[in-house]
């Protein structure tokens, strides 16, 4: 097996979220890679010399399964119950195209596979939400990956395409908690989804076999990592 430290291929899914669009931008600047490819619904407004495009339809992954092929697959595809409608439709970003994203990363022989999780993740829990997280993060461990690394961001921070009102408030409420308690529940503290980014970029680099977990209270120490690297490569 090769293990690429430059002229690196990245694979994303979820670019034109939250996470997704940070980590597309960081990876477009980032000097250890070529080819940044983007799977995507539709075409995103961003043109770059390094950027490709592979506009797809999730639900026939036959299709584009052969173009899953590079060094570090980050995958950030997620959605709200609010948004997504129902349980079925839920389950069918969060974990059914997730996990296909894995499988094909897997099948092709990618290195990385970079997930996007949730703290609070656990197969065995009452709240759908977090069952399902922990269900997926079971099932990409199965995978064999050379080198897995699985995010578990608190309540996220950061402007978004949509109102998520409640996502807000929550996320106001729980950094005044987390004041009052001295930090007591840092765990869960509310953290700007560009740390997340900076975080799975920086852990990429990192090329550490086996997996890798990542608490929220974690993820701003590796972020700094980062900052230190895109400063060196400009």
């Amino acid at each position: 097996m090769e293990i690429s430290k430059n002229n690196k291929t990245a694979l994303v899914f979820g670019a034109s979220g939250l996470i997704g669009g940070h980590v597309l931008n960081f990876l477009l600047l980032h000097p250890a890679y070529s080819k940044v490819a983007v799977f995507v619904r539709k075409p995103l407004d961003l043109q770059h010399s390094k950027l490709v495009q592979q506009v797809v339809n999730f639900d026939q992954p036959d299709a584009f399964k052969n173009l899953v092929k590079g060094d570090d697959l980050f995958c950030c595809l997620g959605t709200t119950m609010a948004k997504a409608g129902s349980k079925e439709a839920f389950y069918k970003v969060d974990f059914t195209y997730a996990f296909q994203a894995a499988q094909m990363g897997s099948m092709n022989g990618v290195n990385q596979f970079l997930l996007v999780s949730s703290v609070g993740a656990d197969p065995n829990s009452r709240f759908f939400y977090s069952k399902v997280k922990g269900e997926l993060e079971v099932a990409v461990r199965a995978l064999g990956f050379w080198s897995l690394h699985i995010f578990q961001p608190s309540v996220l921070l950061g402007e978004r395409n949509e109102n998520r009102f409640g996502e807000q408030l929550a996320g106001k409420i729980g950094r005044v908690f987390d004041r009052l308690t001295g930090g007591l529940l840092t765990k869960y503290r509310p953290i700007e989804a560009d740390v997340v980014a900076k975080a799975m970029v920086s852990a990429a680099q990192g090329l550490k076999p086996g997996e890798h977990v990542y608490p929220s209270h974690w993820l701003q120490g590796l972020a700094d990592e980062i900052d230190k690297t895109m400063r060196l490569g400009n």
